[in-house]
């Protein structure tokens, strides 16, 4: 069995900016439920970005993981947090469910390298498909 290359492009946490400013904020009454989704998000949110496929390990105690390949991703969507340091993306996936990925850290060139990802799986799967033949044709 012949494995195929993967580049990792980030591995890590959420943005440490994130839990900087929502610990700021809980000092007050109100910020206090935003400082312990900072906090859980710190401790066990972790992303892992490759040249094949994203995966998302969180919920309580990191025990949930979620792994999506390119190709199964129809549309990404970014909003920028923290003065745009870092930003929540959403992956829209093929069959609609959507996979939310909170304070990712420099999430401008993240965006950048996932669409590039996207792009490039469909350039591969649309000279697959020019090649068939048969029924598939």
């Amino acid at each position: 069995m012949k494995s195929i290359p993967e580049d990792t492009f980030y591995e890590g946490g959420p943005a440490k900016g994130d839990l900087v400013l929502n610990l700021m904020l809980g000092l007050s009454l109100i910020g206090i439920p935003f400082a312990v989704g900072a906090i859980v998000r710190a401790v066990w949110l972790r992303f892992l970005i490759t040249s094949r496929r994203i995966s998302v390990s969180g919920g309580w105690l990191g025990r949930d993981r979620t792994q999506v390949v390119y190709g199964q991703i129809r549309e990404l969507r970014s909003v920028p947090r923290g003065f745009g340091a870092w930003g929540d993306i959403v992956l829209v996936l093929t069959d609609g469910a959507r996979l939310e990925m909170r304070s990712v850290p420099h999430f401008r060139e993240t965006e950048a390298y996932i669409l590039e990802c996207i792009a490039s799986r469909r350039a591969v799967s649309d000279t697959d498909i020019g090649e068939s033949r048969g029924f598939a044709a």
